[in-house]
């Protein structure tokens, strides 16, 4: 196994300890809110320390980027772990169990190394580059589907970015009569996720944040799926803007919403 991906790995198992031990006593847990409809709580900051802790203790000089702690710099800027210790805190604070720790490692600006852990379920989709895709010990792969009829499309709402509500509300209009159904799950790295593990055929969100997309992005096409931003190119990391899925399922989707795009989604 490489060497990173042990750690990581190990990171997401004991982050998902701690994440488990307190979904046992919710009314525990302490949440705040960071801004409208987003929340953090002591159980996200109590994971992310504990997988620093872990980095850190194998590769003290690396960069991490957490989602609640920041860029926590060390002198090795080649190396940034992005860290989301609790994808889909919404969930988990109204006690619904599908929620996810992302860890993925970049090195020099590209994602080597992936790991996306259900701690509900014990599922771990892991990732490193040009070594394909698995979840626990087995290989995944994307659906094989050539067109959007029978296909089941993930989407996510943008809750935090509600000035596109309507361009989305668009775009679902014209997406969902040409699929079988649509899900919205509340985790986008779990719906990453899914779309390598072949449960979803495609996915597409306005407005994540890198930490939400890293590793569920390697995951995907590390699976044979195919990643872009919502015009088919690949600046989603930075817009956040992302249509994943099997080639020709990604390719649809982007198809039908380039024409329904305002201006602030076609960057």
């Amino acid at each position: 196994m490489h060497p990173m991906l042990t750690i990581a790995t190990r990171a997401a198992r004991a982050a998902g300890q701690t994440i488990m031990r307190a979904y046992t006593e919710l009314d525990r847990v302490e949440v705040s809110s960071k801004g409208i409809n987003d929340f953090v709580t002591s159980v996200d900051k109590e994971a992310e320390a504990t997988i620093t802790y872990q980095i850190r203790k194998s590769y003290p000089d690396h960069t991490i980027v957490g989602e609640e702690s920041g860029e926590n710099r060390g002198d090795n800027k080649d190396y940034i772990w992005i860290v989301d210790p609790l994808d889909g805190t919404n969930n988990f604070v109204r006690g619904i169990p599908h929620f996810a720790v992302s860890i993925a490692v970049q090195y020099k600006g590209k994602i080597e190394v992936a790991v996306v852990y259900d701690p509900v379920r014990e599922e771990l989709f892991s990732a490193v580059r040009g070594k394909g895709a698995k979840l626990n010990d087995f290989r995944i792969r994307v659906t094989n589907v050539n067109d959007l009829s029978n296909t089941i499309i993930g989407t996510g709402f943008p809750f935090k970015a509600r000035q596109h509500t309507e361009s989305y509300m668009a775009i679902l209009a014209e997406v969902f009569p040409m699929c079988s159904d649509l899900r919205r799950t509340g985790s986008a790295a779990l719906d990453l996720a899914y779309v390598a593990a072949g449960r979803l055929d495609g996915f597409f969100e306005i407005g994540l944040k890198p930490w939400d997309i890293a590793a569920g992005d390697l995951i995907c096409r590390e699976a044979g799926g195919t990643v872009t931003d919502f015009m088919g190119a690949h600046n989603y990391m930075a817009s956040g803007n992302i249509v994943a899925g099997s080639p020709k399922v990604t390719t649809q989707l982007v198809k039908t919403m380039r024409p329904l795009l305002n201006e602030g989604l076609k960057r």
